[in-house]
C-alpha cells in the first residue's frame, strides 16, 4: 500500500527540476535568437547604400585562402584647374560580382561613379571592406 501512494504523489523536487528545465531551455532559445540576430544585422544587413564618385585609382584580385577583389577610389573634395585633387579622402571597397570586375580593370585611372552598400562588418568571403560596390559607371 505504501509503494502505491509513493508513485502516485509526485514529489516536490520533480517540479523543481521541470521549471529548471524549462527555464534553461528557454534560456537557450532566447539566446540562440540574440545571437542569430546579432550575426545578421552585423554581417548582412545593409546599413547604408549610396553613390561615391572619384577617381579609380586600385583594382587588384587579393587573398591567401578567398580570393576578393578590392579597389581603392580617391574621393576628391577640391581639384585644381588641371583637373587635379588637391585635397582627397581614399575609399576603399570590395566588389562580389565576377562579372563586374572586368570594366574595373579597364577604368582605372578614370573619373568613375561607384554604386555601394555598407555593411557593418565584414567576413573573409566578402573581403576586406565593409563597402560592397555592385555597379560603375563612367563620370562625365
Amino acid at each position: 500500500m505504501a509503494a502505491e501512494l509513493n508513485q502516485t504523489k509526485p514529489s516536490r523536487w520533480t517540479g523543481v527540476v521541470k521549471k529548471t528545465k524549462k527555464i534553461f531551455k528557454w534560456t537557450v532559445y532566447l539566446l540562440a535568437v540574440l545571437l542569430v540576430s546579432f550575426v545578421y544585422l552585423k554581417y548582412f544587413f545593409t546599413y547604408s547604400e549610396g553613390y561615391r564618385a572619384g577617381l579609380l585609382q586600385k583594382f587588384s584580385n587579393k587573398g591567401v585562402i578567398f580570393k576578393t577583389y578590392e579597389g581603392e577610389l580617391i574621393l576628391s573634395s577640391v581639384s585644381s584647374s588641371a583637373n587635379v585633387a588637391l585635397a582627397s579622402e581614399k575609399f576603399q571597397f570590395s566588389v562580389l560580382k565576377k562579372d563586374v570586375s572586368p570594366m574595373f580593370d579597364t577604368l582605372q585611372g578614370r573619373n568613375v561613379i561607384v554604386h555601394y552598400r555598407e555593411k557593418k562588418g565584414t567576413v573573409p568571403w566578402r573581403g576586406d571592406s565593409r563597402y560592397i560596390v555592385d555597379s560603375i559607371a563612367v563620370r562625365n
